[in-house]
Formats: C-alpha cells, sequence, structure tokens
C-alpha cells in the first residue's frame, strides 16, 4: 500500500483550522530518518489520532527553502558549535500558492528556537533593505544588538512536505520527502525511500514519538536542511555535529565534480 493510498483514508483539516490551533506554537521537536516502508506502518497505527492537512485536494506540498550566509559561514558554525546566540536567514517558498516568507530564527534564552517571519511582496535573490531591516529588528529584539553580518544565498533545499495534525491537542508531525540540496553550483539529491520526519509535541513525548518507538525508530540528533546541505555541496570541512544525519541520509562523502542543479539555476533566475 502507497503512502497517498494510505492518506487518502485519513480525515483532513484545513489550513485556517491548522493555523487555529496556536497551541502548537509552544513545542518540543523531535527529528527521525526512516524509510518510506517504516513510515507507511507508522502512517496506518496514526490514522486514528491525526488528521492530513488538505489544500484544495493536496496532501503534499512542494517547498523551496533558500538560506543566507556571510562569507565566513559564521551562521553554519555558530550553528555547529552549539552557540547560544546565533542567527539563521533564510527564504521559504510556498510553491503551489506562490508565496515567499523571510524568516528569522534564533535561540532564546531557554534553549528553545524562536522563529519570526515577513511576507514578501515578490520574491529576493537578495535580502533588500526592507527584509535587511527585519532581520536587524528580530536579532536586536532577540539579542540586543544589531545584525552586522553581510549575507548572501548559499544554499537550496527543495522537497515536498505533508502535515499531520492530532485531533485532540496540540500535536504536529511533518513528513519531508523527495529533499533535494544545491549550492555552490553543486547539487544533492537523497535516495527518494528515505524521508526525514520531524513530530512536534508539548513535552517531546507524543502519541507519534511513542509509535515510532514502537517500530524500534530513534530519534536523529541535529537533523537541520541547512547544515547538511552546506556539509553535502562542499562549501565547509566541519562536520562532526552532523554525521549521524550524514550517514542515514547517505550524503557523507560528496563526489566532485557534481552536476549543477538546474532547478536552483531557474528558481534563481525567476526570483
Amino acid at each position: 500500500m502507497t503512502i497517498n493510498t494510505i492518506l487518502a483514508q485519513y480525515s483532513t483539516i484545513s489550513l485556517a483550522d491548522l493555523n487555529a490551533k496556536a497551541e502548537m506554537l509552544a513545542r518540543l521537536d523531535n527529528k527521525y530518518i526512516i524509510s518510506m516502508s517504516d513510515l507507511a506502518i507508522a502512517l496506518k497505527a496514526l490514522r486514528a489520532d491525526f488528521d492530513v492537512l488538505d489544500i484544495k485536494g493536496e496532501r503534499s506540498f512542494a517547498y523551496a527553502t533558500r538560506y543566507f550566509d556571510d562569507e565566513d559561514y559564521r551562521a553554519y558554525y555558530d550553528h555547529h558549535q552549539r552557540r547560544r546566540k546565533r542567527c539563521k536567514v533564510r527564504i521559504r517558498t510556498y510553491v503551489g500558492a506562490n508565496l515567499d516568507f523571510l524568516e528569522v530564527k534564533v535561540i532564546e534564552p531557554r534553549g528553545t528556537t524562536a522563529k519570526t517571519r515577513l511576507q514578501l511582496e515578490q520574491s529576493l535573490t537578495q535580502l533588500d533593505h526592507k527584509a535587511i531591516a527585519f532581520v536587524d529588528e528580530c536579532h536586536r529584539n532577540a539579542y540586543g544588538t544589531p545584525f552586522t553580518k553581510h549575507v548572501e544565498p548559499v544554499l537550496l533545499s527543495q522537497y515536498e512536505r505533508i502535515t499531520l495534525v492530532a485531533k485532540e491537542g496540540g500535536e504536529r508531525l511533518t513528513i519531508d520527502t523527495n529533499l533535494q540540496l544545491s549550492g555552490a553550483g553543486r547539487h544533492r539529491m537523497v535516495d527518494p525511500d528515505i524521508c526525514i520526519v520531524e513530530t512536534k509535541s508539548a513535552r517531546g513525548n507524543g502519541v507519534a514519538d511513542k509509535i515510532f518507538r514502537s517500530l524500534h525508530v530513534q530519534p536523529t540528533g541535529r537533523v537541520s536542511k541547512f547544515c547538511i546541505g552546506m556539509v553535502a555541496t562542499g562549501q565547509v570541512n566541519v562536520r562532526n555535529g552532523f554525521l549521524p544525519a550524514l550517514r542515514k541520509l547517505d550524503l557523507v562523502d560528496p563526489v566532485f565534480p557534481l552536476p549543477a542543479c538546474q532547478p536552483y539555476e531557474a528558481l534563481m533566475e525567476a526570483a
């Protein structure tokens, strides 16, 4: 039984109803890298407790996320070194809806991640004055200091996402498939049989986490598409913190020369 066939048996939730569940914003996350066969088993078990996001009959949605960093790759190395003060800047595109959001992620004093976003009036290949001012405001609010880095686009991640929402309570689950990572003229593709699942619940031990444990599937630490992509495209050398995820995604050793990524170039030119 295919993933789409299983999802067709789910009851649905609309985007408006999903956004109305504000309690989901306060959560702890676990990430799993699993095979599609294990995902199919899990989805059957989750069906009684979860709805699937449905927009105009579609249940899987294309995402493209462009990440920015400075010439010293401070965003990457700050993440790798787990610095308490760090800032990630990205533009996320909801491809089907043709919507772009500038997103700024910072680490709060308690160690949790806070995300603030601004809807863009048009697609950007570089941050304009308004975007830079927004990043600076987020940085000042979080750390009391200006954002002084000059950042450029360094990586594009493309994937398809399925979102499940608990019928009761604030639990949510996302499933990312067909991941592609592009940067520095290089393009990597993850095996379509492998997906990244992220569970989000109040205590990090929700219904979905228990189901994955019953399948002997354990969380994978430090699964950042940005950091994994920077390593996989050969832009950084320090990678120890992300090796478990890289191994499970079969992205440990980039092969050079890698083919240029036409989807990346096309998106950059169209933006």
